[in-house]
This record gives C-alpha cells, sequence and structure tokens, in this order.
C-alpha cells in the first residue's frame, strides 16, 4: 500500500502547481474575466461564430495552422529519421543543429523574415536581379509571410519530437523487414511510420497548438490585413478593453486547440492499430 501511494504524493506537489497556477487563472479568463458575466461571454461567443468578419479570422487561423503543421511534421519525420538511423559520429552536430533555433528568441527570428522578406529584402532583390520580376513582390504582410514564420519557429520542435519517436523504435526491425525483402521504402511506410506515429501526433498537435496562439509572428508578418485569433484577442484586451470578447476569443482557440488534438488522437491510433 506504501509503495503505491508514493508515487501519488510526489505528483501531488506537480498537480497542485498546475491546478492553482494554471487551471484555476484559465478557467477565469475564459468564463468570468474583470466586470464581465459569463452570459456576456457565451452571447459574444455566438456572436462571432455568426459574424462574417470573425470568422474569417477563424478561418485563417485554422487554416494557416493545418497548413503549418502539416509543412512541419512533412519536413521534421524525415530530418528526424535520418538522424535517428544516422550511423555518422557527426549525426548528435546535425541534431544539435536543427534545434539550435529553439535558443534563439521568437523575436529575433521574425525580424530576420521582415529583412528578407521587405520591398528591400534579399527575396525581392534577388527576383529583380534574376529579371524574373520588373519590381519586388509585395511579400510582407501576407499569409505566406506569416506560413513561412511560423514554419521556421515549429521546425526544431517537430524534429525534436518526431526524433525522441523514431528513436524508441527498435533499428532492429528495419534490418529484420530488410532481411524479409522488403524495401527501404516500405520499412519506412510499413514499420517505421507507423510505430512512430503516436510521436508524430504529438508533434503535430504541439505545433499546431503553438501555430494557432503564437502572437508576435502574425504581427509582424502578417500586419492588420491579415489578422489571426491571437492577434485579435491581444486588440481586444489591450487596445478596446473588451473582456467579453476576448474571453469569446480564447475561448474559440482553446476548443480549436483541443479539436484538432483530438482529431489527431484518433488518426493516430487508427493508424498504429491499422
Amino acid at each position: 500500500m506504501r509503495s503505491r501511494l508514493t508515487p501519488a504524493l510526489l505528483l501531488l506537489p506537480g498537480l497542485a502547481f498546475l491546478l492553482i497556477g494554471f487551471l484555476v487563472p484559465s478557467l477565469a479568463m475564459l468564463f468570468s474575466p474583470p466586470g464581465t458575466a459569463t452570459p456576456d461571454i457565451f452571447a459574444r461567443f455566438g456572436e462571432m461564430l455568426t459574424d462574417p468578419y470573425d470568422l474569417a479570422i477563424i478561418g485563417r487561423t485554422l487554416l494557416l495552422g493545418l497548413i503549418v503543421t502539416a509543412i512541419c511534421v512533412g519536413l521534421g519525420f524525415p530530418i528526424a529519421y535520418l538522424l535517428a538511423r544516422s550511423t555518422s559520429r557527426w549525426s548528435g552536430v546535425f541534431l544539435a543543429l536543427a534545434i539550435f533555433p529553439l535558443l534563439l528568441s521568437n523575436v529575433v527570428r521574425t525580424f530576420g523574415w521582415l529583412v528578407v522578406l521587405g520591398s528591400n529584402g534579399a527575396i525581392g532583390q534577388l527576383l529583380v536581379g534574376l529579371g524574373i520580376v520588373d519590381q519586388a513582390p509585395q511579400l510582407l504582410y501576407t499569409p505566406l509571410a506569416i506560413v513561412l514564420g511560423l514554419t521556421q519557429l515549429f521546425l526544431p520542435l517537430a524534429v525534436i519530437t518526431c526524433y525522441s519517436a523514431v528513436s524508441q523504435v527498435d533499428a532492429g526491425l528495419d534490418d529484420a523487414a530488410r532481411g524479409l525483402g522488403a524495401s527501404r521504402t516500405r520499412t519506412f511506410w510499413d514499420v517505421v511510420l507507423p510505430l512512430s506515429l503516436p510521436g508524430v501526433v504529438v508533434a503535430a498537435t504541439l505545433v499546431f497548438a503553438g501555430a494557432v496562439t503564437a502572437y508576435t509572428t502574425p504581427y509582424l508578418l502578417g500586419g492588420s490585413g491579415n489578422r489571426m485569433l491571437s492577434t485579435q484577442l491581444f486588440s481586444y484586451s489591450s487596445v478596446t478593453v473588451d473582456w467579453a470578447s476576448a474571453s469569446a476569443t480564447a475561448l474559440i482557440m482553446t476548443i480549436l486547440v483541443f479539436a484538432v488534438s483530438a482529431v489527431s488522437t484518433v488518426v493516430g491510433r487508427k493508424g498504429a492499430t491499422s
């Protein structure tokens, strides 16, 4: 009995900290912000689901979040697979380089895109210099700029998460499949990917949650014409001080993250059992 209680007692301080420091403030923000009644929040929530302007922001946030997630997982998993299966002594160095951007500030990385995508930026000047266009295109303050910025932001997270999943798959299974006549491609699709799928689902969930809730990158690269829920939430809470709208926006963001997480989990379970 004592041995069974020990893990629970060890978890208790952490659970209490999460409950007091995270769950309680989050629920207060969602359902009882300053000077606002809960019915007002749900009324504004219903209005946002019927207002074309708010629906456009919700749709843009969901679409860009899914695009960034697909790109990060699509690029991150092959990179993680190659690093996890590499026998080179430099594999550790390459892994460190892949996740090195995580050590840099989000603001610093985003400002780098301002330099690259600006009207006088490197990409525009390159296109003009090659004679492809006569005038540098407007790449900044577009959905493309947001996707590029968020992809760079969360690709290292996808790589390290997928790397952890692939590393837990015994490399001997690859050799066994190859010994039975399977090609490298079939071994990857029929052995490595299904066994790594739970980790891929975790990576997709983390990237989507980060992309939907990121503020700095959409604000700097998207401008006022490509608002997302995160920038709209900041406007409601700090500019117009409309707490009902801010809480309704936060509630929509929370629902989106949990909905995509649930769908990813179901897909991952079906893929792992198929």
